[in-house]
């Protein structure tokens, strides 16, 4: 897919990736184009669960975080649903998330809840960028608060999202040890230092489902990501298959237990595929992510 003008623009404008928590105010890395759905501050929000959306504030380290909770119709605390967290590219937020994704509507569909996260100045601390709020420890106490207060099932708790927030969710896969099942990375990879790390790996089992376009202009650094990822756990992969005309997908089982399943797009940039946005989603490739994401998640609780 042909990158639009303002991508393109945006793409000019970036300047050599560093490695995490080398992070400076002009250290930006990827700068997506996709807009913030809202520029105001919400109003803090006492939390009551329930279903629909609800804009949930907390204070961590002494500021105020924001996340967007979505529960599905009929749902109760008395059951116990997965949690799927999103997060947004930068800069953008946990409501652009939702607009790219479609995830609320499959939330409603299948019974899950699902949690929008907001990064500071619209990026989160993620490998290669932006800013440097301790974004792992945030979301480690939403999970928290959302498996006590919103009875999430911690046995599946997965973690998705693109570019920037494709990079935390791998950050977040090692770095919070016990809490996640698997995540889903779009557009985005095991990258920076973390790559160049050897000792930066999972110490619990995350199986990774991930796209990666082959328009991409970060899709050398994303597959050489994925490939230190499976080096690094002992994984074997399976033979690529066809799926959907010119789309792979290829399966890998890993020393210790967990799974990758890579879907390489060769027509797709930098998008999330499947998706109506027309900053950063993608039709072409006949590949829906939420779908097959959820499907991967609903077949990998924590083991």
């Amino acid at each position: 897919m042909r990158l639009r003008p303002l991508q393109i623009a945006a793409l000019a404008l970036l300047i050599p990736l560093v490695g995490c928590g080398s992070n400076t105010d002009g250290d930006e890395g990827r700068r997506e184009t996709s807009p913030s759905s809202s520029g105001k501050k919400p109003a803090p929000a006492k939390e009551a669960p329930r279903p629909g959306d609800q804009t949930v504030t907390m204070t961590w380290k002494g500021k105020e975080r924001v996340y967007t909770v979505h529960a599905p119709p009929g749902y109760t605390p008395s059951r116990r649903l997965p949690l799927v967290v999103v997060m947004h590219p930068y800069p953008a937020d946990g409501a652009y998330a939702a607009q790219l994704t479609g995830f609320n509507a499959k939330a409603d569909e299948e019974g899950f809840l699902v949690a929008y996260p907001n990064g500071v100045n619209q990026g989160y601390n993620a490998l290669v960028c932006c800013g440097s709020e301790d974004d792992v420890g945030f979301i480690g106490a939403m999970t928290k608060r959302l498996t006590g207060t919103w009875k999430a099932d911690p046995q599946r708790i997965y973690a998705t999202g693109i570019s920037n927030g494709a990079d935390m969710s791998f950050r977040l896969a090692v770095e919070l040890p016990g809490t996640l099942a698997a995540i889903a990375p779009v557009s985005g990879g095991y990258i920076g230092t973390a790559a160049q790390n050897s000792a930066y790996v999972p110490k619990t089992p995350v199986s990774v489902a991930t796209f990666v376009g082959g328009r991409d202009p970060y899709y050398e650094q994303f597959e050489q990501g994925i490939k230190s990822w499976s080096a690094r756990l002992g994984c074997r992969p399976g033979r690529a298959e066809r799926f959907k005309g010119d789309n792979t997908r290829t399966r890998a089982t890993c020393r210790d237990t967990s799974e990758i399943l890579t879907y390489r797009l060769p027509d797709m940039g930098h998008n999330w595929p499947g998706s109506k946005d027309p900053t950063m989603g993608e039709k072409a490739t006949g590949v829906t992510a939420t779908d097959l994401i959820w499907d991967f998640f609903d077949t990998h609780p924590k083991r």
